[in-house]
């Protein structure tokens, strides 16, 4: 199984010190991560995009690029591209052209986005909140099924016998196209879509009971199989919070005020109850949504949802309000030195 890390380059004030970093410096701290990453045997990293103050990536292919141009093996891609407020044609354009520099190590990780800045900043309507993605995702398929293409939407010009380069790298496992994902939060109609489509997906899980996805990941499967595509082409990802730390106690303590910021300033915007320690413990808890702990812990606990969901690639976001660059470097580094090694013993 695949193991990495994810962010969204969060330059919140640090919740403990106060301290602030520009968000060049974070973007700068995020690629020494992503070299330390691959160093240390991790599979893969996920860069988010968000159009707010509080973090620092609203170009994920910008960063994703500088990414591959230092890395030489690990998977790099987006985490989301919010492809309901993106052109599709340009979108297929960039990323083809960063499968060609990386030889194939690119993702697409296509998503609607958790925060809605991306609609009025691009002129898309809320109102076309389904209809613009399954459009997109749509358009951004048959781009990457032939070179030239035809079509007719609603939401872009229409194409006639559209010459669309460059094509991706030449993959000996999927020739000259994207690997392209579904990423999803837990909506039923995602998991169909995704199966229906033929494509991975990518499950962000920021709460609950880990459990409770098994029924999402079926559904994925058994459409995905009901739609004639291929068994090898099924892959289920899932995302949530995680940190790693050489104590399971001193990794919650540490963690848990950023963890706390965050949480605070996504549930005073949403209505949601406001977090504390009580739902951080329950959360951090063996069958909880947060992989916080010492590496023996969190390796047990990979393995146990995989006899659950049996997934393909695990990814932690662990940076959470700005966590410090020298205890994200050693979380990074016990995950790839400890954690993978074990978990990569018990599933063979």
């Amino acid at each position: 199984m695949e193991l990495g890390l994810y962010t969204f380059g969060d330059v919140h004030p640090d919740p403990v010190s106060g301290a602030q970093v520009s968000p060049g410096h974070r973007i700068r701290e995020i690629l020494e991560r992503i070299r330390l990453a691959e160093e240390v045997g991790l599979d893969y990293v996920g860069i988010g995009e968000h159009h707010r103050p509080d973090y620092a990536i609203s170009s994920p292919s910008t960063v994703i690029a500088a990414a591959l141009a230092q890395t030489s093996r690990i998977t790099v891609g987006s985490a989301v591209t919010v492809l309901s407020t993106e052109d599709p044609v340009r979108v297929f354009q960039q990323f083809a052209t960063m499968d060609l520099l990386s030889e194939g190590r690119v993702e697409l990780l296509a998503g609607r986005g958790s925060f809605i800045e991306s609609y009025p900043l691009f002129g898309a309507s809320l109102d076309d909140y389904d209809e613009l993605y399954d459009e997109k995702i749509q358009l951004l398929l048959r781009l990457d099924a032939a070179e030239r293409t035809t079509w007719q939407g609603r939401f872009r010009p229409a194409l006639d016998d559209a010459l669309v380069l460059p094509r991706p790298f030449d993959h000996p496992g999927r020739g000259q196209h994207l690997r392209i994902a579904v990423a999803t939060g837990g909506n039923p109609q995602s998991s169909v879509r995704a199966g229906v489509l033929g494509l991975p997906i990518s499950y962000a899980i920021i709460g609950g009971q880990l459990a409770q996805f098994a029924p999402l990941v079926d559904l994925y499967r058994r459409t995905h199989a009901e739609s004639g595509h291929a068994p090898a082409d099924r892959f289920v990802s899932v995302a949530g919070m995680g940190f790693v730390a050489h104590d399971a106690k001193v990794a919650r303590d540490y963690f848990y005020p950023y963890w706390l910021e965050s949480m605070r300033r996504i549930s005073s915007e949403r209505g949601f109850p406001m977090p504390n320690r009580i739902s951080y413990e329950a959360q951090a808890a063996r069958g909880g949504a947060y992989f916080v702990g010492e590496p023996e812990q969190i390796a047990e606990r990979i393995v146990a949802l995989h006899g659950v969901l049996h997934h393909d690639r695990q990814a932690f976001q662990m940076d959470l309000s700005g966590v410090p660059q020298k205890e994200s470097l050693r979380s990074i580094e016990l995950l790839g030195t400890q954690v993978a090694p074990l978990v990569r013993a018990a599933l063979g």
